[in-house]
């Protein structure tokens, strides 16, 4: 499957889990110390920029395509068995009030990964703090696989609220 197809399915995947909340539920936490639905959504957000400046400063030190290594991350990063801290940098700071803005700023940054993966992201390496050297196509697994381990978490606030 391209890379553009996966990344639009995962789109469709948070959208649909994003849009099964209400606007009172976005600012809702299920216990404390958990992310609400908005903060969620920022974090999404800030991670996909993220990782898509790193791709775009992104170096020709890549790593060789490995399909099974692709696999592995989406499937690692997607998994909410396991509990991850997210890094200081990737918190959410209430840039949103409103889930259609949050929503919206998730789409752009989904609309610009979508424009790269059309091109030659095998040729693209960079360097994860945690993965370490990946190229363009893992990161763009992480991306996807990342907003959908996200979507599952706003499908669980959905199922205690």
């Amino acid at each position: 499957m391209r890379l553009a197809s996966i990344l639009e399915a995962g789109r469709r995947d948070f959208l649909d889990a994003a849009g099964g909340i209400s606007a009172r539920q976005a600012t809702c936490r299920a216990s404390l110390g958990a992310w609400t639905p908005l903060e969620i959504i920022e974090h999404v957000v800030i991670a996909e920029e993220r990782y898509l400046a790193w791709l775009a400063d992104g170096d020709g030190d890549a790593p060789l395509r490995d399909v099974d290594k692709e696999l592995r991350l989406f499937l690692m990063i997607r998994n909410r068995s396991e509990r991850r801290k997210a890094p200081d940098a990737l918190w959410p700071q209430g840039r949103f009030t409103k889930l259609p803005e949050a929503l919206e700023a998730f789409n752009a940054a989904r609309d610009r990964g979508i424009a790269l993966a059309d091109e030659s992201l095998y040729a693209v390496g960079i360097f994860h703090p945690f993965f370490g050297r990946l190229n363009g196509a893992e990161t763009m697994q992480l991306i996807d696989g990342h907003a959908r381990r996200h979507a599952d978490q706003i499908r669980e606030l959905d199922d205690v609220s």
